[in-house]
C-alpha cells in the first residue's frame, strides 16, 4: 500500500513539473490582423486621412538615418527561420497584435502592456536579430498605452508567428506559399481623387462601399483577397498593379463608376486588358464573366466589353487576368439613386462575387 502511495506520489510530481515546465515555456501564436482588417476600424474620412499622414510620416522616419528611433538589426546570425523580435519583460502574448500592412511592405507589431513604466526605452537598447533577409529597416514609435514596431520589407509577405520566452518568433512565406487562390480586389479613387461626383455623392465612397460588401462575402471563403485600399487611401498606380504581380494573384478586379455628359446614358460594362494576352482563361474571359454575373444580380443593362485605354492605367499594366466592372452611372438620374442604396450595393458585391466562383471554375477546366 505504500509503495503504491509512493508510485502515486511521484506520478503527481512528474506530471506537475511538465505542466509547470509547459507553462513557464510555453507557445502561443500570437493575434494578427491584415491591412484590409486594420482599415475597417478607421470610421470616417478624418480618421482615414489622419491615418494615411501618420503612415507618410512612418515612411519618412524608416529611410532617416538619423531618426533615433530606428531599430537596430543585427544581420551577423541568421543561423534560424525565424525574424526575432525580443519583447520587454513581463510582457504576455495577449498584449502583442501583428498587423500585415501589406500595400506599404510593412509588418507592425504593436505592443500594449499594462503597465509602460521602464519599456519606453527598450528599443532604444535592444534591437531584432535572426534572419532578417526580408526586413529592410526598423522604426519604434512610443505612445502614451502602446509601443509600435514598425518594419520594412523587401516584398508582400505572409508570416506564421510564435510568442517564447519573451520573444516574438516570426517566419516569413510568400502569398503562393501560404494560399491556392489568390485575388486582389482595387476599389478606384481614393482621398482627392474622388472619381465624379454628383450632388455629394462621390463615386470613390460607392466603389468603396462595394469592396467592403464583397469583403463580408468573400471572407467565407477559402481564397485570400488583398484589396489595394479600404480606406480613403489612394494607393498610386504601381502600387496597386505591383500587389497583384508580387501576390502572384489569380486575377485583378478592379471597380468602378461611369460618368457621362448624356444624363440618359446608363448600364454596366467591363474593361479588359488587351495588351497582354494570357492564353486559356485571360482579361476578357474574366471581363466577359463579370459583366454577365453583375447585369444579372442587379436586373440592369449590358453596355457590352471594351478594351482599355490608355487612361485604364491600373488594367493596362496588370500581367495577370485583369478586368475593371463600371457598376453604372453617377451622372445617370435613376442609377444615381440606386448607387446609395444598400440592397443595391449588395447585389452589385453578390455579382462581383459570383464572377470570382465562376473564373475559378473556368480556370479549373
Amino acid at each position: 500500500m505504500k509503495r503504491m502511495a509512493a508510485y502515486c506520489m511521484v506520478f503527481v510530481v512528474t506530471v506537475m513539473s511538465a505542466m509547470l515546465y509547459y507553462c513557464a515555456h510555453k507557445i502561443i501564436v500570437v493575434a494578427d490582423v491584415a491591412q484590409d482588417e486594420v482599415t475597417q476600424n478607421t470610421g470616417n474620412d478624418e480618421s482615414s486621412e489622419g491615418d494615411e499622414g501618420s503612415r507618410a510620416e512612418v515612411k519618412a522616419g524608416l529611410t532617416s538615418d538619423e531618426d533615433k528611433n530606428n531599430i537596430k538589426i543585427d544581420r551577423s546570425s541568421q543561423n534560424t527561420n525565424y525574424f526575432c523580435i525580443p519583447m520587454p519583460s513581463d510582457v504576455k502574448a495577449e498584449e502583442v497584435i501583428i498587423e500585415n500592412h501589406y500595400m506599404d511592405r510593412e509588418l507592425w507589431v504593436i505592443i500594449q502592456p499594462k503597465e509602460m513604466d521602464g519599456r519606453t526605452t527598450f528599443y532604444e537598447e535592444n534591437g531584432v536579430y535572426g534572419n532578417c533577409a526580408e526586413v529592410l529597416t526598423g522604426h519604434f514609435d512610443v505612445e502614451k498605452h502602446r509601443i509600435c514596431l514598425r518594419f520594412e520589407l523587401t516584398d508582400v509577405y505572409e508570416y506564421h508567428s510564435i510568442f517564447e520566452d519573451n520573444t516574438l518568433y516570426v517566419e516569413f512565406m510568400t502569398p503562393k506559399e501560404t494560399y491556392d487562390k489568390i485575388i486582389v480586389i482595387d476599389a478606384a479613387y481614393g482621398m482627392e481623387d474622388k472619381g465624379v461626383t454628383v450632388d455629394g455623392v462621390k463615386a470613390k465612397d460607392v466603389t468603396l462601399e462595394i469592396a467592403k460588401a464583397l469583403k463580408a462575402k468573400l471572407d467565407e471563403t477559402d481564397i485570400k483577397v488583398y484589396y489595394t485600399r479600404m480606406d480613403d487611401s489612394n494607393p498610386d498606380i504601381e502600387s496597386r498593379v505591383g500587389l497583384a504581380t508580387d501576390t502572384k494573384a489569380d486575377m485583378l478586379i478592379r471597380i468602378e463608376v461611369g460618368s457621362a455628359e448624356n444624363s440618359k446614358q446608363y448600364g454596366t460594362e467591363a474593361v479588359y486588358n488587351s495588351r497582354f494576352f494570357i492564353p486559356g482563361f485571360g482579361s476578357v474571359e474574366l471581363a466577359d464573366i463579370l459583366e454577365r454575373e453583375v447585369v444579372t444580380a442587379i436586373s440592369g443593362k449590358a453596355n457590352g466589353l471594351l478594351e482599355a485605354s490608355e487612361s485604364d492605367a491600373v488594367i493596362n499594366r496588370a500581367t495577370v487576368p485583369a478586368a475593371t466592372i463600371k457598376v453604372g452611372y453617377l451622372t445617370n438620374g435613376q442609377e444615381f439613386i440606386l448607387l446609395q442604396r444598400e440592397d443595391y450595393i449588395q447585389r452589385i458585391a453578390e455579382g462581383i462575387y459570383q464572377s470570382v466562383m465562376k473564373a475559378y471554375e473556368e480556370q479549373n477546366k
